[in-house]
């Protein structure tokens, strides 16, 4: 893997809230690279965003893992977590305003090309994500995984980035209706859309560790899955280099 830097950005939203953001960008960057803002699951930013963000740096793309609850919270508790997602979908354009933050820094950075640009996210930041796009945010790409595909507001004509959805076909929290219910969202919208569904995968099914917040909830929900783990990393590869370049 190539060699990458790694630091905490503090970065103060427009509702004042500090996001302690985690930015990996490769080591040569003597040209501007592309960047991808990385929107974590409701855990808040725990390791797991942050190796993604390496990964994607350690590929060539300057990766800023986005801070959504502020303070770097993070949390292993279910209810926890739910209390602090449901307190961010409660002010969605607040939310918003929160990633749109985190976009800005990464795009104005140096060693960043602000023409190339993309978002993805995990199960709650799945949604992020998506609702960025939806938002007109100048992403190229946006990719969920495991994620709520629940729409801020529909998506219309200002959607303009290519989307990649990796679905666990055994999610139990994302159901095959809503699945159906995004298609139809897309076409309407004309966007570019893929969807893939991972055979036997469940909810969080790209996470590693998702077996420990899985035993520590008490929950059979969530469960690591090696093959679609591997598979839609490498869907998200192919849209990066295809979008980004």
């Amino acid at each position: 893997m190539s060699a990458i830097s790694t630091r905490t950005v503090p970065l103060t939203a427009p509702d004042g809230a500090i996001l302690n953001a985690y930015l990996a960008v490769p080591a040569d960057t003597s040209a501007p690279v592309a960047g991808v803002l990385v929107a974590p699951e409701w855990w808040g930013l725990t390791a797991y965003p942050k190796q993604r963000a390496e990964q994607l740096a350690a590929l060539g793309y300057a990766a800023l893992a986005l801070d959504v609850y502020g303070d770097g919270k993070t949390t292993e508790q279910a209810s926890q977590a739910n209390d602090w997602m449901m307190e961010q979908l409660g002010d969605q354009d607040r939310l918003m305003a929160r990633a749109k933050t985190g976009l800005d820094y990464l795009a104005n950075l140096p060693e960043v090309d602000a023409n190339r640009l993309a978002a993805i996210g995990y199960c709650f930041g799945g949604k992020v994500a998506l609702d960025m796009a939806r938002e007109g945010l100048p992403i190229k790409a946006v990719a969920s995984f495991h994620g709520n595909l629940t729409p801020k507001q529909p998506a219309t004509d200002a959607f303009q980035a290519v989307a990649i959805i990796e679905h666990g076909a055994a999610d139990s929290l994302v159901s095959q209706d809503a699945i159906a219910a995004f298609e139809a969202e897309m076409q309407v919208a004309g966007v570019q859309y893929s969807i893939h569904q991972h055979a036997g995968a469940k909810h969080g099914f790209s996470n590693p560790d998702v077996g420990h917040f899985a035993a520590i909830n008490g929950v059979d929900f969530l469960e690591y899955h090696a093959q679609a783990d591997h598979d839609s990393w490498a869907n998200l590869q192919a849209l990066l280099k295809a979008q980004l370049g």
